[in-house]
């Protein structure tokens, strides 16, 4: 079962705003999760996931998951913030993320990690 499989299909929305610091973009996130939220709480189908700030885009992109597009719009409205763009999108649920990382990926944790053994002379 996919997360888009308990209320309907997943959306993207993409906020750009020139000037916008990353609190204030982290505090335009908070806005449109508590307004989802409440819009949850009354029986609307529609669910905030996640959001990821690109600060040097100066960027929030929040993923929902809704019945429908029109109820992402009416989040935004209720929160009173613009956007620029909303996409349907499709969520790569690939066996791998909740394992091992595929060959060659190398992983920040296996790059970031110094090597304690010594190469002989």
């Amino acid at each position: 079962m996919t997360m888009a499989s308990k209320c309907g299909n997943l959306y993207l929305v993409e906020q750009y705003s020139p000037g916008l610091t990353v609190d204030g973009l982290a505090s335009w996130a908070t806005r449109v999760r508590d307004t989802a939220v409440a819009m949850g709480k009354q029986g609307r189908a529609v669910h905030y996931l996640r959001s990821t700030i690109v600060p040097a885009d100066e960027a929030l992109l929040c993923i929902f998951e809704a019945n429908s597009e029109e109820l992402v719009r009416e989040v935004y409205a209720r929160a009173g913030l613009p956007f620029e763009r909303l996409s349907a999108a499709i969520a790569d649920e690939s066996e791998w993320l909740d394992s091992e990382p595929p060959p060659g990926a190398g992983g920040a944790e296996e790059t970031a990690r110094p090597s304690t053994e010594r190469k002989k002379p």
